[in-house]
């Protein structure tokens, strides 16, 4: 019921759907598989993937849902979704297991991402996962502020990124699994 709640909530405040969240929940699974996760491990990157921006609960409409770029400030504001969403996870037992991974899945491989700056395997494997998952999402999705690419030009993208925003290995995992 909780989860239940929490997922109408965040679809209804942001610009993701239901269907996006199963796509990410299908592809993260799916990248998870073939990297050989447990059973259980695919069960938790599954409730990730879907719950990955639960903190975007507590940003303001006006910046989730601005059509055009972000300024500096809102950019300042809009980079508190991962710590939100980690003490909403953190105040549930049956989402404390992936309070980390929320809290890690815009960090990147080069040590340039954010809340805290991880890097290469320091970032938890399953914030890697829907990382590279959630941006392949986005681009062929579009955005109101760009239109979507197609799945090659997005695909592109990602292995442009590898080694640097993403661990090259899971990269190298989700073009097969893509294939």
């Amino acid at each position: 019921t909780i989860l239940t709640s929490i997922r109408a909530t965040m679809f209804a405040r942001s610009q993701e759907t239901e269907e996006h969240a199963a796509r990410m929940a299908q592809n993260s699974r799916e990248l998870g598989r073939a990297l050989g996760l447990t059973p259980g491990e695919l069960n938790d990157l599954e409730l990730l993937a879907t719950l990955h921006d639960l903190g975007k609960v507590g940003i303001d409409d006006r910046i989730l849902n601005k059509p055009g770029p972000l300024t500096p400030e809102e950019w300042v504001e809009m980079k508190r979704h991962p710590e939100i969403g980690f003490r909403i996870a953190m105040s549930s037992p049956d989402l404390a297991p992936i309070a980390q991974y929320i809290l890690s899945h815009h960090e990147r491989w080069d040590g340039a991402g954010y809340p805290v700056g991880l890097s290469g395997e320091e970032i938890p494997l399953g914030s890697r996962i829907v990382a590279v998952a959630d941006a392949f999402e986005s681009m062929v999705s579009g955005r109101p502020y760009r239109p979507a690419m197609g799945n090659e030009e997005a695909l592109e993208e990602i292995r442009r990124q590898a080694g640097i925003q993403f661990d090259p290995q899971v990269v190298d995992v989700f073009e097969d699994v893509l294939d």
